[in-house]
């Protein structure tokens, strides 16, 4: 499908060159590593030492690619078509942690926080929903007082994504008593005062680690805040807005592969009563709507990716996540009913997808959340018309 769509000579390149890496490197190993819900730390610094994957929007005076956002998009789909558990943990390290401390802090701050993360040897990870505060951000409980020449942080954060293994944590906590007066802190877990709580066994992304985080008099020196005291909400929306198209991409990358998967099997490889799958009305009608749907929810992503940050983005990015996320969750179902017995066994990567599209409706605001913001959108645009 991939001609469907025009792409610049080096973000083609870009593409190709992630999918060798891919179907040499990541697929042999993805079954196994979901089987033992094991993080594979040197296949994940290998995404920064050999491809350079960590940092592509960040300028070259940083140490990054100098692209734009939709080259993390391009990446982080292929390789969730084999994996995607370890795009999930891309996602976590490029988006949450990298492209956010570059956009919110001040350049010097931002080669000291990110030098150690972009060669992929140091794990980072972004800490924001907490146990009773998932997507109502103002609800958080984690504070930050000021103590001197440092922040002291105390609370606890839930579904952390690479939080078991992660070195530096980009840290959410409320530093006064209103509730938009929200800061931002990069931990260095060396430092102290942060420890791992529950490790979460999860039906999907199981190769992705995920677990609460308890800070507890965690001292976060005053050059570690990235921002404004009090300033990190609008740079918190807006990075969020880029979650929610890497989810998105998490999810169509996921429908390729599924797409790839039962089109080979229904044209090539399977036949009942003499003749192959393809040639029956049902599974014509299942092949042609993935391929429709995942086209159509492709084109909106890379169209949104392009206006990233502008006023209309928001809900694109909420549109995007809302349709791709059922796309992902859709065709990966219709591939496991092309294969009958066979898609529901571990044999084929079919389950395994699924279970993983399952989080996309999930993380990053719910399929519910989004549904509340486009309406809410459109109350506004008829409010002023």
């Amino acid at each position: 499908m991939d001609e469907l769509f025009t792409m610049s000579p080096l973000l083609d390149e870009l593409r190709q060159t992630v999918r060798v890496f891919v179907q040499r490197r990541v697929e042999p190993h993805a079954a196994r590593a979901d089987e033992d819900e094991r993080f594979d730390a040197q296949l994940f610094s290998a995404l920064g030492r050999e491809l350079g994957l960590f940092g592509l929007t960040l300028p070259s005076s940083l140490g990054g690619a100098g692209l734009e956002p939709i080259a993390t998009l391009l990446a982080i789909e292929e390789i969730s078509r084999s994996d995607p558990a370890l795009g999930l943990s891309y996602l976590a390290q490029e988006v949450l942690y990298v492209h956010n401390v570059f956009c919110n802090a001040e350049q010097t701050q931002g080669q000291r926080l990110l030098a150690p993360v972009l060669s992929g040897d140091c794990v980072a990870a972004m800490a924001m929903s907490e146990p009773e505060a998932g997507t109502d951000v103002f609800a958080m409980q984690t504070r930050a007082r000021r103590d001197g020449d440092a922040y002291v942080l105390d609370g606890v954060k839930q579904w952390t994504t690479n939080g078991p293994v992660a070195e530096r944590i980009l840290v959410y906590a409320k530093s006064g008593d209103a509730a938009r007066q929200i800061s931002a802190f990069v931990v260095e877990r060396e430092r102290g005062g942060v420890s791992n709580g529950r490790i979460e066994r999860k039906m999907g992304m199981r190769a992705s680690p995920t677990s609460q985080l308890v800070f507890q008099d965690c001292r976060v020196p005053l050059d570690n805040r990235v921002g404004e005291e009090h300033g990190a909400l609008p740079g918190m929306l807006a990075n969020l807005e880029f979650e929610r198209l890497a989810l998105a991409a998490q999810s169509l990358g996921i429908a390729l592969r599924c797409i790839d998967e039962m089109s080979r099997y229904a044209i090539r490889e399977r036949q009942a009563f003499g003749r192959f799958l393809v040639e029956f009305g049902q599974i014509q009608k299942m092949l042609s709507e993935a391929v429709a749907q995942t086209a159509a929810a492709r084109a909106l992503l890379y169209r949104v990716a392009e206006g990233l940050g502008s006023r209309a983005s928001g809900m694109g990015a909420d549109a995007v996540k809302l349709s791709a996320g059922w796309v992902g969750e859709r065709v990966s179902r219709d591939a496991i009913q092309v294969f009958g017995g066979y898609g529901y066994s571990r044999e084929y990567p079919l389950e395994r997808l699924h279970r993983d599209a399952i989080l996309l409706s999930i993380g990053g605001g719910t399929n519910e959340a989004m549904q509340k913001n486009l309406a809410r959108g459109l109350q506004r645009k008829w409010s002023r018309d």
